[in-house]
């Protein structure tokens, strides 16, 4: 689980970013980046796996959001690559859906461990090609890495009761199957972990998967699938299990219009998510959508500060505001309301800002420079609708997409800015008075992902998580809005797309019920 920004990764073309660079300036040549090349990856790697690597459409560029620098490129897929990749998933799938449940999950225990020896590479190379900080790449890998190990116990639990049935000497049952292709689109903003939650699951479900990754982090769904792919090979079954289709709009468009795809995930923004989901409805396909979040902290008079700066802090700078669950408003109690504002100012001060792999560095570039101008628009239309910049608001003058950590405060809670998600490090400060009307306020906006609030009060705990409480899909108590644990369901309601994917039953939704 993700704002405007991330409708270029599912069926918007890329940037223009088809063979820019001289192949002599590539970073992927200088010995520093010689790493790149244990991943497998090359200064030109194809984009298509289905037990062969291939591709026959556009080459296209990847570029460092630390200094838009070109890194290597990738040859997309083009639409009879994807017809024919297609056509050999539902072929493997055949083999796949015949092994047994527990022996496919000795097979993604494997993806697991080759996962693990590989976790720093992959991890260096998310911070190069997606811009997060290091450790939080690694962390990335490591999302994909505990999920194969949750499905694999998974796989000798999953199935339906046997329930009374009336008629007597008759038995009734719950069988489920596995509902056959998955397609599974993903956003740049988690390359890695994404791909994990559902290919883990549906594969131990008995699924063949197809995945297209964001255009802007091609290399990255490359080496995953290099990495998967040679599992794969070793266990003597078919590589087409977990297929690859890199590419853009006319991919997406393909895989969502496909009666072939038995289900499809995607993740990215409310917007596209709005056009994926009637064209897989058209065709009364299954879809699995996990979209926005406009997600609020809420800061009771009773809270304990010295958790709400820092927890604040990490929910709305982490991943340079690129996260679904990022923190977006800030909801302070009238009577702490200064107090907060100005201890979280000077934390923002102090967050080490710098290039993402480095392992001091706390913040790192937005993605791409569509988005510094996206960062830039919003906080203009913040000062317009009335809002005070209290630090940030501007471009940091260094190479890359970077820009200031901006807090922004005086604006109504339902100001237009507030309500939209803005896929970048800013966050909306408001004051509030009451219990009821700030509940209230925290479920207004269109999305439903995440939540958070911060008290001592067990009473209002417990109000907060009932019925009239947060309408989120992931509801917290003196913790921040981001991250989540890979064995609860992860997802949310409303313009959030009502998906669920990773732990809990979410198993459920990789699979079709027979009674």
């Amino acid at each position: 689980m993700l704002g405007v920004l991330r409708a270029s990764v599912a069926l918007l073309p890329p940037r223009a970013v088809v063979q820019a660079a001289a192949m002599s300036t590539l970073l992927i040549e200088q010995p520093r980046y010689a790493w790149l090349r244990e991943l497998g990856l090359q200064e030109e790697n194809p984009g298509v796996y289905n037990g062969r690597w291939g591709g026959g459409g556009q080459v296209v560029t990847s570029y460092c959001p630390a200094n838009n620098e070109p890194i290597a490129s990738v040859r997309q897929a083009s639409l009879e690559d994807y017809e024919e990749t297609l056509k050999k998933a539902k072929e493997a799938w055949k083999v796949w859906a015949d092994i047994p449940a527990p022996k496919r999950g000795e097979i993604v225990r494997q993806i697991g461990d080759a996962l693990r020896q590989k976790i720093k590479l992959l991890g260096s190379l998310v911070s190069l090609e997606m811009g997060k900080i290091f450790v939080e790449g690694v962390g990335e890998v490591q999302e994909y890495i505990d999920v194969c190990d949750y499905a694999v116990g998974l796989s000798r639990m999953i199935g339906g009761p046997i329930l009374p049935s009336e008629r007597p000497g008759h038995a009734l049952i719950e069988q489920w199957n596995p509902v056959g292709l998955v397609g599974i689109i993903t956003a740049f903003n988690f390359p890695v972990a994404v791909y994990g939650w559902n290919s883990a699951i549906a594969m131990i479900c008995g699924n063949a998967c197809l995945w297209k990754g964001a255009p802007t982090t091609s290399l990255i769904s490359v080496a995953v699938t290099k990495i998967i792919a040679k599992v794969l090979e070793d266990n003597k079954v078919p590589g087409a299990i977990c297929s690859l289709v890199c590419g853009g709009a006319d991919i997406g468009t393909a895989m969502a219009k496909d009666e072939r795809m038995d289900l499809l995930s995607f993740t990215g923004s409310t917007k596209v998510g709005k056009q994926v989901a009637l064209m897989v409805q058209e065709r009364f396909g299954r879809s699995l959508l996990e979209l926005g979040g406009n997600n609020a902290i809420i800061v009771f008079e009773d809270a304990d500060l010295k958790l709400v700066i820092p927890s604040t802090l990490f929910a709305a700078v982490g991943t340079a505001g690129q996260r679904c669950t990022t923190a977006r408003r800030l909801f302070l109690h009238e009577s702490i309301h200064d107090e907060v504002v100005e201890k979280l100012a000077k934390a923002y001060t102090q967050v080490r800002i710098g290039d993402p792999w480095d392992s001091d560095t706390l913040y790192g570039p937005l993605h791409t420079k569509e988005a510094v101008k996206m960062f830039l628009d919003a906080v203009e239309k913040a000062k317009q609708q009335g809002g005070s910049v209290v630090c940030g608001g501007k471009v940091i003058n260094r190479p890359g997409n970077y820009v200031e950590p901006t807090i922004v405060t005086g604006l109504p809670h339902n100001a237009p800015i507030v309500h939209t998600e803005t896929f970048a490090p800013i966050l909306y400060v408001l004051k509030f008075k009451e219990e009821e009307e700030v509940f209230a306020w925290n479920n207004e906006v269109k999305q439903g992902l995440s939540s958070s609030i911060f008290t001592k009060d067990l009473g209002r705990i417990f109000r907060w998580l009932g019925p009239k409480g947060s309408d989120c899909g992931i509801v917290n108590v003196n913790i921040p809005t981001s991250g989540a644990e890979i064995g609860g369901a992860f997802g949310g309601e409303k313009h959030t797309g009502g998906g669920r994917e990773s732990g809990s039953d979410s198993w459920k939704l990789y699979m079709r019920r027979s009674t």
